[in-house]
């Protein structure tokens, strides 16, 4: 079970991050629910590029016994990044096609 909780921490961080730059960037929001959705999936995308690489939360969660603040850390950043720059990048896509 704690191998799942830096997953699920990208995940919700990577939905705040979307509705954050959503909020900051009104021109490229997609709305509450879209920037969610659009967040969490680049908070899971970050997680798993970094968790490959062997240097995300998720990797040194997964490959130590306990989860450390340094970890948690990691997943939360990862996730709020991910999620701000796949909602920047699909809001921006969706701008420029006009809505």
């Amino acid at each position: 079970m704690s191998a799942m909780l830096p997953w699920i921490i990208n995940l919700i961080c990577g939905a705040v991050g979307g509705n954050v730059i959503g909020s900051i960037f009104k021109k490229i929001s997609l709305g509450g629910l879209g920037n969610s959705i659009a967040g969490a999936a680049g908070g899971g995308i970050g997680g798993g590029l970094l968790s490959m690489l062997g240097m995300g939360g998720a990797a040194a969660a997964g490959a130590s016994t306990g989860l450390d603040v340094g970890s948690l850390l990691g997943s939360v950043a990862t996730g709020g990044v991910g999620g701000g720059v796949v909602m920047a990048v699909i809001g921006a896509i969706r701008s420029m096609m006009g809505r």
